[in-house]
């Protein structure tokens, strides 16, 4: 596994950076993600890191995307994905409370109106996504990574918000079927752009169907099929490791292409991850 190279990349304050330079929250949750799949948790290198993401929690219970940013983001649903018990527990619950309250703008009364004034089709009316941003339209990715985070919640801890977790994760696997692309797939967001049918992406595939681990919505199986063919042609290791996750989340069998790596830090911890996945280990379900 390639968990000695993500510890070697570990900043001095704690945190990670993309390649290098200073630490950003999302590699440095998906770093931590990928030492818990290697069983690396129990060191000072995991403590350091997730020291460095509790102290960074805003007073809303989110995360900026890095120092200096003064908003909160997608990225708090990657907090929630690591291990329980590694973020203390009012942490995770502040992170729970600011995603569920969480929604695409297009789930907004104001935003729905305007759009038929105009004679715009809303392909997911009534079906609640999550934005990468507050305030701004739901998209696959950060809706599919919400779902998963919500799921490992409400696995770990049925509390009060057992409810409300369950509905959101139902409106958010409504959002991710209608939004698939013709191939069965799934591409960033749009399912048609300037008047063409937009092809599937192995990133977004993956993820997506990853999220829709446990559906047995025919649309789903279809999709499998999608994301078999797009491993045994991915050519990107990031691309690769998403569908490997998700195909073997659904039993499949993987037969995955010889993939390039750019070096990035999130791209060697999700095939960190992947690998860990395949010894029978995936830390975004367990």
């Amino acid at each position: 596994m390639m968990s000695a190279e993500i510890l070697q990349r570990q900043n001095a304050d704690g945190g990670w950076s993309y390649r290098t330079g200073s630490s950003w929250t999302e590699p440095t949750c998906y770093a931590l993600l990928a030492l818990a799949a290697a069983n690396v948790t129990q060191s000072d290198a995991a403590s350091r890191g997730v020291q460095w993401l509790a102290a960074r929690q805003r007073s809303d219970g989110g995360w900026a995307p890095r120092d200096g940013v003064d908003q909160s983001t997608w990225v708090a649903s990657l907090a929630l994905l690591l291990p329980r018990g590694l973020l203390a527990q009012s942490v995770v619950d502040g992170a729970a409370g600011w995603l569920l309250k969480q929604t695409g703008r297009e789930s907004g009364l104001v935003y729905r109106m305007r759009m038929r004034l105009l004679g715009v089709r809303i392909e997911t009316e009534g079906f609640d996504g999550w934005p990468w941003f507050p305030g701004t339209a739901a998209w696959v990715a950060p809706t599919a990574l919400s779902i998963l985070a919500l799921q490992k919640l409400r696995r770990t801890d049925g509390g009060n918000i057992a409810t409300p977790i369950a509905k959101r994760i139902d409106e958010g696997r409504k959002f991710l079927l209608v939004r698939r692309c013709r191939d069965g797939g799934w591409n960033h967001g749009s399912t048609r752009a300037l008047g063409y049918d937009s092809d599937s992406y192995p990133e977004t595939t993956g993820v997506a169907l990853l999220a829709l681990n446990d559906s047995k919505e025919p649309e789903v199986t279809r999709a499998e099929l999608v994301a078999e063919k797009q491993a045994a042609a991915c050519r990107s290791l990031e691309g690769a490791s998403w569908l490997t996750l998700a195909l073997l989340a659904r039993g499949r069998t993987v037969r995955a292409a010889s993939a390039g790596a750019h070096g990035g830090t999130v791209e060697l911890a999700l095939s960190t991850i992947a690998q860990a996945a395949e010894l029978g280990r995936n830390v975004f379900l367990s």
